[in-house]
């Protein structure tokens, strides 16, 4: 990042390359609209370059890309607000498909029950998850993107992982019941 700031301008390339994926899985587990992620994540690379001045290197360069991505996502929703357009939700991607074979979940269920309980996460909740356990930033790195303390983040996260456990076991018995 530093050859960005200094005029390297094509080591951006580079960049979008090693942090692409992470950053589409990021928008995409927050909004599961695909075309959005990807909206969002050419947003947080034109921030790179318009704000690339301002990143001094002192502190970890993914904390640095997730909080222009934090923004990027808020401001996308601030300004669809304000401009009318309304937040659907996409009520397929709710609905539990019919098990295979009864009794048995297998790694495939599990792993739907684990994104439909995640998307039933309040907001917040489900970034500091995302950010942890998907993207693997450390709880000071979440921290410092989410401008709060190292406590405060292990606080939420035990909270947030205690009620993803109990949506997952609420949404297994619903799909036991079915």
């Amino acid at each position: 990042m530093m050859k960005v700031k200094n005029g390297d301008l094509d080591k951006l390339g580079l960049l979008f390359e090693r942090y692409n994926r992470p950053l589409f899985s990021f928008f995409y587990r927050m909004c599961k609209e695909p075309e959005v992620s990807e909206d969002l994540v050419q947003s947080v690379f034109e921030r790179i370059l318009k704000y690339r001045n301002t990143y001094t290197g002192s502190g970890n360069f993914s904390t640095w890309l997730f909080s222009i991505a934090r923004n990027a996502h808020i401001d996308h929703y601030r300004k669809q607000k304000r401009n009318g357009i309304p937040i659907e939700i996409d009520e397929e991607r709710l609905e539990v498909e019919e098990p295979e074979s009864k009794g048995l979940i297998n790694k495939r269920e599990k792993k739907e029950l684990l994104e439909m309980a995640l998307d039933r996460l309040d907001e917040d909740k489900r970034e500091i998850v995302i950010l942890s356990r998907y993207e693997g930033l450390k709880y000071k790195e979440i921290a410092e993107i989410l401008d709060t303390s190292e406590g405060a983040i292990k606080v939420k996260m035990f909270r947030a992982m205690k009620e993803l456990k109990d949506l997952v076991i609420t949404l297994s018995e619903e799909c036991s019941y079915e």
